[in-house]
């Protein structure tokens, strides 16, 4: 229960105690009155009155602000049904994709795992639907992962799913910019294809 909800549920409470407070007859307010202070001078009733308005009034402003806070909590939380449905959109979406590496980085280089979890995270929010949060999605990558193979723990909410991700270098898509005077250039833009799994856990 994040803090939001918490504090929702504690003003229901405080609005049922301050409802409770308005249903206390007048004589027993009086009788317990002047057991504590005898001597003290007898409340007429409006007084009762206009405290049994003002409590309920609290009570509607407390009920109104615990219910939009509940509406609150549910936007900026993900649930296990958001998370499952936008991890399954997002590896439909990013299976099969191709991208560019660096022009400079070697076969081994693992400088794309960190960018691919951004992307990542950008996919799952994208496919969370209008409902679900816009933030709130981490993609951790795992320490043994390699240039050619990834996995990467996606959670939200209470629930993390396992994404696998294989890089394989595709030259039929490289790019080779054309050269300063407009003909043929030196340099060539890798290209890569991913294919992306998930099962549910973490890695």
């Amino acid at each position: 229960m994040d803090a939001l909800t918490q504090l929702s549920v504690l003003g229901l409470i405080l609005s049922a105690a301050l409802l409770a407070m308005a249903c206390v007859k007048t004589d027993r307010v009086r009788a317990w009155r002047d057991g504590i202070n005898p001597s003290g001078e007898e409340l007429p009733d409006a007084f009762f009155v206009a405290a049994r308005v003002t409590f309920v009034a609290l009570a509607g402003v407390g009920i109104y602000a615990s219910v939009q806070g509940f509406g609150v909590s549910d936007d900026t939380a993900w649930d296990d049904s958001e998370l499952t449905s936008a991890v399954q959109g997002a590896t439909d979406a990013l299976d099969g994709s191709s991208g560019f590496g660096d022009i400079y980085a070697e076969d081994n280089d693992t400088g794309w795992i960190d960018e691919y979890a951004t992307r990542i995270e950008q996919e799952v929010v994208e496919h969370g639907g209008g409902d679900a949060p816009q933030y709130g999605v981490t993609a951790t990558p795992a320490a043994t992962n390699t240039a050619s193979e990834a996995r990467f723990t996606v959670s939200g909410g209470g629930s993390a799913f396992c994404m696998q991700v294989t890089r394989t270098r595709s030259k039929d898509g490289d790019y080779e910019p054309p050269g300063i005077a407009g003909g043929q250039g030196t340099v060539t833009v890798p290209s890569y294809d991913f294919a992306v799994t998930t099962r549910e856990g973490g890695c």
